[in-house]
Order: C-alpha cells, then structure tokens, then sequence
C-alpha cells in the first residue's frame, strides 16, 4: 500500500502539472528523491524514495498518509492566494489529495491579516495557515495559539535543505513555529513590451538610467512613466514599504538594513530619512505617477497595471512588483487557462532589476517568503503530513512548473524551473551581491504590519510632505523590549 501510494503521487503529480499547462507533459521529470524509478504516463518519469523503499518519504507522518492511515480526515488550510494564485495552490494540493485520501479544504481569504485574526481571536484557526510576516508568526507563538514544531518535524533536515537563514525566521526562543514554502523577488519592475521597443526605449541598468527614461517619456508625451498603487484592503502600504525597504538596501547596505529591521538602530536615522528623499523623487514629482499621489493610495494593487494595459497604447510604463502580478492584469485575472491569457508575462509585458543606486553597495535584491505555521488545534497527525508534504519539492512542484513560484527548498530540481518568469528571476537572486528580508515582515507585527504601512500611507496622502515627522510617529511606536 505505501509503495502504491507514494508512487500514485508521483503520478498524480506529472498529470496535475500536465493540466496546467506547465513543463509537465510529454518527457517531463517529477523528482521525489534518488531511488528506483517508474513511468508515468506519456514518457514522464517519477522517481520515489532516497536510495530505498518507494514510499519513503523521510518524513514520519508523511509516510503514514501515503500508506493510507488517515484516509477520509480532513484538513482546514488558508493562505492569501485567490483567483489564479488559488488554482496554483490547488494543484499543488491535489496530489496529495489523491495519493492519502485526506480531504484537504483550502480557503483563499481576501483581507487576509484581518480574516486570519478574526478566526484566531474567534476561536476558529485553522489548521494550518499561510504568514507572510515573521513578526506576526512571533506575535501568535507569543499569544500560545501556535503549535512548536520543533518536537515531531525534521527540522534539521529542513536546515539543511532551505535557503540559509530560512529556519532561523521561524524560530522564536527554542521553539520552531514554521515552515517557509514559498519566496518572492521584489526588485523587479515590469514593463510593456511591444511599446516600449517600438519607442526606441532601452532597459535601463542603473538608477540615474531610469531617471533619465521616466523624464523621456514624459518629454515624449506617453503619458506617466510610473504605475503604483498601495491600496490592498486590511493591508494598505506594503507596496510603498517594499519600496523605502529596496531604497535602504542600495543606498546603506545590507549591515544597516539588518540593523534597522531589528531596532539596532532608529526606525527615523538618516540614512532612512535619505531613502525615502529618493523614493519621494519618483513617487511625488509632477507627472512621475498615473494619477498622482491621490491615486496611489485609492488604486488597489490588482488594477495598478490597468493603465499599462489601455487599449490606446501605454498612460504609465513601469510598475515595480513581484512576479505574482501578472496574475491580476486585465485580460487575465479570472481566466483560468494562462494560454487564453490576452496579456502573458514575457510577452505583453517583461520585467528588468530594479537598478542599483550606490556603485559602492553594488545590486541587492528583496525578497520576501511565505511560510506555514499550525494553530495547537490542528495538532493532529494528518496535519502534520500536509505541512511536511509542503516542505518536500514535490509540494511545490505543480506551482513551479507552472511559474510565478521560487521553492526556498534548495533540491528542487533545476529543469523543473523552465518557465518564465522563473527563468529571469533565478539569475537575478544569483547574481545579488545581497540578499534583504522584507524588513516590514521581520519587524514587530505592530510596526512591521501596523504603524509601518499606516505610516506610509499618511505620507502619500501628504504628497511626501511631513517626512521626518511621520517616520518619528513610527519610532516612537516601536514596542519596548
């Protein structure tokens, strides 16, 4: 039975993949360890097992589910990701479905930080839920309403398996909270394709380059160089966060960025003040903006690109997100088939790194990362496969296949990460020459998740007026201790 049902996974998986329309079809590899291998399929080969029995995952619970013990439980799941991030997310699920029996009930939630506080202050948690703040997971653990892995999971396997530095934000004093799934490059900013050749506009490759093309296209008369809107429900102003955060990062280096996101040093110190000098050189100069600082904070960040997109030909040409967003441009947003897509990333629109400002500092990158804790009443053995199936490469691998997904899990094959954007991005976090955690994430959840990107907002509303006052409100509400 286990055997059966190790290899069903494999096999559930080249088929889940072939269905999305990824690199899963004829001739595609679906890795699960080195050991024996089988076909699956049209020539698709699965491998199963470490140099053992198929069906040995390494993981104590995970193996019992695929041998069938918990048939017919079922297993409460929400994360962020709705529409196409939903589907994505889904097919990832399904064969485990398949291959255990467990009902796997996944629930994308809009207002994500508020519909997850709401059910753990109501008393209704989910079993396992998706954090994108590793402050807000140590707020939780503090508050006892998340179960410390540490005593049953293999966490020296996933030390030694996840990006270095991964484990270490899940931790808080001895215990182990979480498990990262999923990460984003932030320093990328997408652009019109077709347009943009057509204008005989070149890739800029430094921040003075930019500057430069943002005045041409306003001198060429092609609207506004700039698409940025930071209204996102319960979570307005991380938009305008990630972006001081990729500002300090080329500016003071990635020593400071690590001082400042833990207090080390003032949240208002001049190097922070500078950044954000620079940032207000973009965000509130006269006809940078689609619509101006008004619309910024009124223009949610699934319609920021609505303008790129206009049928009359680009009203502003850059916007600065991660790879996700291609999943909300016009055209696509609720078309589940991404060959109907009628605005593909790599084609409609493509993306260059967010160019570097210091020679000195050289080109960082931001990124940020997804993770899955469990609340205690979730402690139960089927939960506990599903979050170890989460850390396995075969619990992403769907995802990848399809793209828009970079696994912190270091042995995801290489050839499964063959579609765009996922082709670009990896070069881009390989040749950083550092790499910054999304401070506003690692922060205290009160500032990181509250008076940070309240603050922000308040900034945009006074048209960058009123700097050093806001960023002191911000320091001054940081939480003793």
């Amino acid at each position: 039975m286990r055997k059966y049902r190790w290899l069903w996974l494999a096999v559930a998986m080249a088929m889940v993949v072939a269905a999305c329309g990824g690199d899963g079809g004829d001739g595609a590899t679906t890795t699960a360890g080195d050991g024996a291998a089988t076909t699956a399929g049209d020539g698709a080969t699965t491998t199963a097992g470490e140099g053992g029995a198929a069906g040995d995952t390494g993981y104590e619970h995970l193996d019992r589910a695929m041998a069938g013990e918990f048939e017919g439980t079922t297993v409460d799941i929400v994360a962020q990701w709705v529409e196409g991030e939903e589907e994505n997310f889904n097919a990832v699920l399904d064969p485990f479905r398949e291959a255990t029996g467990i009902d796997v009930q996944y629930e994308g939630l809009p207002d994500y930080e508020l519909a997850l506080q709401t059910r753990v202050d109501g008393n209704d948690a989910p079993d396992l839920a998706q954090i994108a703040q590793p402050g807000k997971m140590a707020s939780y653990a503090a508050d006892g309403v998340l179960v410390d892995i540490s005593g049953w999971f293999d966490v020296d396997r996933l030390r030694e398996e996840q990006v270095e530095g991964f484990v270490d934000l899940t931790q808080v004093d001895d215990g182990v909270y979480g498990v990262y799934y999923k990460t984003d490059v932030k320093s990328i900013v997408w652009y019109p394709v077709a347009p943009f050749e057509e204008a005989g506009y070149t890739i800029p490759t430094t921040w003075d380059e930019m500057t430069a093309l943002s005045d041409q296209i306003i001198a060429d008369g092609n609207g506004n160089p700039w698409c940025i809107g930071i209204e996102s429900e319960a979570a307005d102003g991380w938009v305008a966060t990630d972006w001081l955060e990729d500002i300090v990062l080329r500016t003071a280096g990635v020593d400071f960025y690590n001082q400042w996101w833990k207090h080390e040093v003032p949240f208002n110190s001049p190097e922070v003040l500078a950044a954000a000098d620079q940032m207000a050189a973009i965000w509130f100069a006269p006809d940078y903006v689609y619509g101006g600082n008004t619309a910024i904070n009124a223009t949610n960040i699934r319609d920021v690109a609505n303008p790129m997109f206009d049928a009359a030909g680009p009203q502003c040409w850059f916007q600065k997100q991660a790879s996700w967003i291609p999943e909300f441009w016009p055209g696509n947003r609720d078309v589940a088939d991404r060959e109907a897509w009628a605005n593909p990333p790599g084609e409609a629109s493509s993306f260059f790194y967010l160019p570097g400002i210091d020679p000195a500092v050289g080109n960082p990158v931001l990124g940020a990362g997804d993770m899955f804790v469990m609340f205690t009443d979730g402690d139960r053995p089927e939960v506990r496969a599903l979050l170890e199936y989460l850390a396995t490469p075969q619990g992403a691998q769907a995802w990848i296949e399809i793209g828009g997904f970079i696994s912190p899990n270091t042995t995801v094959p290489t050839e499964w990460y063959t579609t765009y954007p996922n082709t670009d991005l990896v070069p881009i976090l390989n040749n950083a020459d550092a790499f910054g955690f999304d401070a506003s994430d690692l922060m205290p959840a009160e500032v990181g998740a509250g008076s940070f990107w309240t603050g922000m907002v308040d900034w945009v509303a006074a048209n960058g007026e009123g700097t050093e006052e806001i960023f002191q409100s911000i320091e001054d509400g940081w939480p003793a201790g």
